[in-house]
């Protein structure tokens, strides 16, 4: 059986631990995933977006980490907006329990933001949203 292909969205400048916390979930030897390129941290330009749309072209779902400060991560609300115009489902990922997590700028009012947890991440990425 194949692996459903994730595209991860998070803030580099907060939150690049969560991408890590994620990135070992994906090597679990169970995950119905496996992440393919994640968020470019590049100067936000047309290259920069044709890179990050050609990407997110490529998987079956992006996932985006919330932080706290994702609202003011341009990048994420970037290609969050790109796999809107690609059709691309995604999901949105309270990244720490113990925090306040916040939705990107670009967010729909109706994207919920789910609480991360193995059985919610395999239902997620399993198109169960």
């Amino acid at each position: 059986m194949s692996k459903t292909r994730v595209f991860i969205s998070f803030d580099y400048d907060h939150d690049a631990i969560l991408k890590d916390f994620l990135v070992g979930q994906a090597k679990n030897p169970e995950s119905p995933f496996e992440l393919a390129d994640w968020s470019i941290k590049e100067h936000i330009d047309h290259r920069w977006q044709d890179k990050a749309r050609a990407r997110i072209r490529l998987v079956d779902v992006v996932a985006v980490i919330c932080g706290q400060y994702t609202d003011r991560a341009t990048g994420v609300a970037a290609e969050l907006r790109i796999a809107q115009s690609e059709r691309k489902p995604y999901f949105l990922l309270w990244g720490y329990s113990s925090r306040t997590c916040v939705k990107p700028s670009s967010a729909l009012a109706s994207d919920k933001l789910y609480t991360w947890s193995w059985p919610n991440l395999t239902a997620l990425i399993g198109g169960k949203r």
